[in-house]
């Protein structure tokens, strides 16, 4: 036998024997993914077991004994105490004091009588004034007049409005003084050494009085007491035509330093 042949024999012989040996690829891969799932269902039933059964089987809940409980109320308040027996009263009879009724009647003071009375005696008026006068008043009177008194208490009374005062020029004059007050000399003033005369405009009333004032000339130290010392001045109530005015003028008040 040629050798080809012979070759070819044992090719035949060799793929024969080991033909059933050999599985194919594609079975395999199917019984694979039918084994994977078969068990994943497996497991799945077998975990849904575990948690489930125990769930269901409960074991049976305790006994809960209620016990009905009944509380007695309180007591009820004691009733309040009896009013204290009344006092006997007295057969004696009391007797009755008359009260006198005390007047607070003060002197100086007007007071509304009770009761109407007969007779008014007359009031004693004394003419005795005070000795020295009145601080602050006037020959001839009080400036201003008193309470329940004409007013201004000089010139027969002022009755009507009273006029714009007037300035003191030409035939009408300045008026008269009638009470005057030393100015007080500042320290201030006196430890600067100065001195010299503050003019002021002054303007009194129908009675006389100082009732404003104006600085014409001026020493600033000076000032504020020469106008404490002219608003305290009085002058002689001016009359024009009869009737009283008040008047416009000027005043000098000088400073002067003593020599030691």
């Amino acid at each position: 036998m040629p050798v080809s042949q012979k070759s070819e024999a044992k090719k035949e012989v060799g793929g024969d024997i080991f033909r059933d040996s050999f599985f194919s690829g594609k079975v395999s891969e199917k019984r694979a993914t039918i084994g994977l799932i078969v068990a994943l269902v497996l497991h799945l039933g077998l975990g849904l077991s575990l948690v489930v059964v125990p769930l269901l089987s409960t074991p049976e809940l305790p006994q809960v004994e209620v016990i009905s409980a009944f509380l007695v109320p309180p007591p009820p308040p004691p009733p309040p105490p009896p009013p204290p027996a009344a006092k006997k009263r007295s057969t004696r009879s009391t007797r009755i004091k008359p009260v006198q009724a005390q007047s607070n009647i003060e002197a100086g003071k007007l007071v509304a009588p009770i009761e109407i009375p007969d007779e008014i005696a007359e009031e004693q008026l004394s003419d005795i004034g005070v000795e020295g006068g009145v601080e602050g008043g006037v020959e001839g009177g009080v400036v201003g007049g008193v309470l329940g008194g004409v007013v201004g208490g000089v010139l027969g009374g002022v009755v009507g409005d009273v006029e714009a005062p007037v300035r003191a020029m030409g035939e009408i004059r300045p008026p008269r003084l009638i009470r005057s007050v030393e100015p007080i000399y500042p320290e201030i003033a006196r430890q600067a050494r100065v001195e010299g005369v503050v003019i002021i405009e002054a303007t009194t009333d129908i009675y006389g009085r100082v009732v404003s004032w104006k600085v014409l000339r001026s020493i600033p130290l000076l000032d504020q007491a020469a106008i404490d010392a002219v608003r305290q001045w009085v002058y002689e109530p001016m009359v024009i035509n009869g009737k009283p005015r008040g008047v416009i003028f000027t005043v000098t008040v000088r400073f002067t330093l003593k020599s030691n």
